[in-house]
């Protein structure tokens, strides 16, 4: 799947039919999809492809979502700093998810592992 150029309602809602074909959601089918409370993921205008079923994340709730702890540790390089080009970032990001992989790993687990999250 491609990320979307933008975020809003009509983006969103082209995802979700994409997704949907792409799954196979239908009558016989039902996916359950869970996403963060974003506007365009709560608008009246979403459209809703049959055998998806959205459930949102209740408001500052990174328990039940642990990656979102590690954002201030995937983005630190990227801070106070200005790139020409998309390549250059996505460099820069996967030379840091190296590293987290491969030297930060006891602190990722420190971050991620609820007492209900399987070791």
């Amino acid at each position: 799947m491609v990320p979307a150029p933008r975020v809003n309602v009509d983006w969103f809602n082209l995802a979700l039919e994409h997704f949907a074909k792409a799954v196979g959601a239908g009558q016989t089918k039902q996916i359950l999809l869970v996403i963060d409370g974003a506007g365009w993921h709560r608008s009246e205008r979403v459209r809703i492809p049959e055998g998806i079923h959205l459930e949102i994340l209740p408001p500052y709730s990174p328990e039940l979502q642990p990656a979102e702890r590690l954002w201030s540790l995937a983005d630190e390089p990227l801070v106070n700093q200005s790139f020409d080009t998309i390549e250059s970032i996505e460099e820069i990001l996967c030379q840091r998810c190296r590293h987290l992989a491969t030297t930060m790993q006891e602190h990722i687990q420190g971050l991620t592992q609820f007492h209900w999250w399987p070791a």
